[in-house]
């Protein structure tokens, strides 16, 4: 499985930006795709998840705000993010992990997932 994450920049707060994943995954095989974050010097955190059956969870730092969305060839996720706060300043991870079925409840845990991307910079200005 390979991941190549996309769509980072500076943007001032109150703005917006659209992260996407392309991911080369096996299609006989359903994954967890997400979006991690992690800031200077702070942990690699959860951001957002969705399940091969479409069902998305969030952080409840990025609710309201951020939606991640794909399709169900897993192929492309994206994560779309509004009214950025500099807090949401960090580096952004797309990341996989291989599940039994489509409906895998995702863990919000970085170290449960085996696929990652090279991470895209997100700025937020104040």
């Amino acid at each position: 499985v390979q991941l190549q994450a996309s769509g980072g920049g500076l943007v001032q707060a109150g703005g917006s930006l659209r992260l996407s994943c392309a991911a080369s995954v096996n299609t006989g095989t359903s994954y967890i795709m997400a979006w991690f974050r992690q800031a200077p010097g702070k942990e690699r955190e959860f951001v957002a998840a969705i399940n091969r059956s479409g069902s998305t969870y969030q952080a409840d730092s990025v609710k309201g705000r951020f939606t991640i969305s794909g399709d169900t060839s897993q192929t492309r996720v994206y994560l779309q993010m509004n009214s950025l706060k500099p807090e949401d300043t960090a580096v952004y991870y797309c990341a996989a992990r291989p599940t039994a079925s489509w409906r895998t409840v995702p863990s919000r845990d970085y170290r449960d997932f085996r696929y990652w991307g090279q991470g895209t910079l997100v700025t937020v200005s104040s």
